[in-house]
This record gives structure tokens, sequence and C-alpha cells, in this order.
């Protein structure tokens, strides 16, 4: 048990610090005026000999599918032994490992959570019943109030 709080700790703190570094990055960059960096996808040339190549045309990336689905398959890992979102954890994966562009890495990481999450609410719901459904629903409307309200505040930013 100790072992994995301090796993805990260290990784949302480390993850915590990634994702503020960008945000404040990505917020002096609009503000200046200027274009924000995009990362360029050609700096792992590991990846690239590997087989099985794949064009990702929204992240303009052409890379092999084997780290891609390691790299989900260790979010998907982590995300159960610790018990935290895998939007957490795969945003900045997908930064900093892959270097796909911030503004693909949301909406990217927004359409998994759905199948993710439903298909892991059915396997609690049908196993377990843990799952309080209206509990569920109540915090899944304010969910939907909250990204709309999200969103308009994004566009001003």
């Amino acid at each position: 048990d100790l072992f994995i709080s301090l796993l805990y700790v260290v990784l949302l703190g480390t993850v915590g610090g990634l994702m503020l570094v960008e945000s404040v990055n990505a917020l002096r960059a609009t503000r200046s005026g200027a274009a924000p960096v995009l990362k360029k996808s050609g700096q792992h040339n590991w990846i690239h000999r590997l087989p099985l190549k794949m064009r990702f045309r929204a992240s303009k990336l052409f890379v092999s599918v084997i780290p891609v689905l390691g790299l989900g398959a260790g979010i998907g890992f982590l995300s159960s032994i610790m018990g935290v979102g895998g939007g957490f954890i795969m945003v900045p994966a997908l930064i900093y490992l892959l270097k796909v562009p911030t503004n693909v890495v949301i909406g990217t990481s927004l359409f998994q959570i759905i199948f993710t999450s439903a298909y892991t609410t059915l396997v609690h719901a049908t196993t377990n019943q843990t799952v309080d459904v209206v509990l569920a629903f109540l915090l899944m409307a304010g969910g939907v109030a909250g990204a709309q309200y999200g969103a308009k505040a994004g566009q001003r930013l």
C-alpha cells in the first residue's frame, strides 16, 4: 500500500507539473500573438524503425502502431492500479512521448474516454453491482453543463 501511495503521488505530481508547464507556455504564446509551437514528430528514431506503420492524419504522424498500443496498455494498467482517469496520464503522454499537437490530444483523449468509461461502467454494474445509477446520472448532467461552460471559456483563452 505504501509503494502504490508513493507511486501515486510521484506520478500525479509529475504529470500535473508537465501539464502546468504546457498550459502556461500555450497561454503565453496566445497572449503574445505568436503561433503556438507545435512539436515535431520526427524526434524518436527508434519509433520510426518499428514495423506496422500507420498514418494518423489529424495529428500528422506516421508511426508504428506498436508504441501507440503499448502506450494505451501502459496507461490502462496505471489507471487500473491507481484509480486515476486515463486522460490525466494520456494527455501528457501523447504530447511529450508521441509529439501529438495539444489541440488534437484533447479531442483524442475525450473520444477514447467515452468508450473506456462506458465499458468499465457496464462491467462494474454487472459484475460487482457497484454503480449508483442515480448518482451517475446527476454527475453526468453536471458534467455536460460544465463542459458547455468550459468549451466557451476555452474559446476565449
